[in-house]
């Protein structure tokens, strides 16, 4: 097929284990998680239901990359979380089906122009600008889902310049990963290639230029990268 304009690669992860990668189609993310996290910035972890954004693709990036600072920006935030690799198509799928449609799991980063998702909010508008940005899904390696042991269970970390920031386990979760999966092949038919970043737990804090950041999660590859 012939283009107008050279089409853009396609946006991958590496595969632990393997020399393949897999291609990223898009990019969810699921908002208020964690309890905690939801109590940090002003909500009710009873009272309100799993709500999901999305980031582009080519918003990932592979760990141990030096990440520019991000434009229009005064309060870039990290946000330590859990990411589900899909690998088989799920529509309107059960919580029990659903861990038959995971590929695998990784560790990620949600990086948050805070102050432009705040003036969102104060605006009622979409949170594009805040979460949607250039090179703001930092992902590690994935492990194939047979191979990352007790996810359910795992401890999940995030560490600026060696110093703690986020600590919580993965059983924090308000909606399980299992819920996850279930909630949203209900509003859209989940494909190979999606990622899902599946929220938060308390602790996310501001980030500046020379910033180390490294994300752990029991079982799989750490996320790294700085900020340069």
């Amino acid at each position: 097929m012939d283009y107008v304009i050279e089409p853009q690669p396609r946006p991958s992860v590496a595969v632990k284990g393997t020399d393949h990668r897999f291609p990223v189609r898009r990019i969810f993310c699921v908002g208020r998680n964690y309890a905690e996290h939801t109590r940090e910035m002003g909500g009710d972890p009873d009272r309100e239901p799993p709500f999901f954004f999305s980031k582009p693709a080519d918003a990932v990036v592979a760990s141990g990359s030096d990440i520019p600072f991000p434009k229009a920006t005064n309060d870039l935030h990290h946000e330590m979380e859990l990411v589900i690799a899909i690998g088989k198509q799920a529509d309107d799928i059960s919580a029990a089906q659903a861990e038959d449609h995971v590929f695998g799991y990784a560790a990620g980063v949600d990086l948050t122009r805070r102050d432009l998702q705040q003036l969102a909010k104060d605006r009622r508008r979409p949170w594009d600008s805040g979460k949607a940005f250039d090179q703001s899904a930092p992902c590690g390696m994935i492990t194939p889902a047979g191979d990352a042991g007790d996810i359910a269970n795992a401890r999940i970390s995030l560490t600026v310049n060696g110093e703690a920031r986020q600590s919580a386990r993965i059983s924090d979760l308000i909606w399980s990963v299992s819920d996850v999966i279930s909630f949203l092949s209900q509003e859209f038919i989940l494909m190979p290639g999606d990622l899902i970043y599946t929220g938060t737990p308390a602790g996310v804090g501001p980030l500046i230029s020379g910033d180390d950041i490294s994300g752990h999660i029991d079982g799989l590859e750490t996320v790294q990268f700085r900020l340069i």
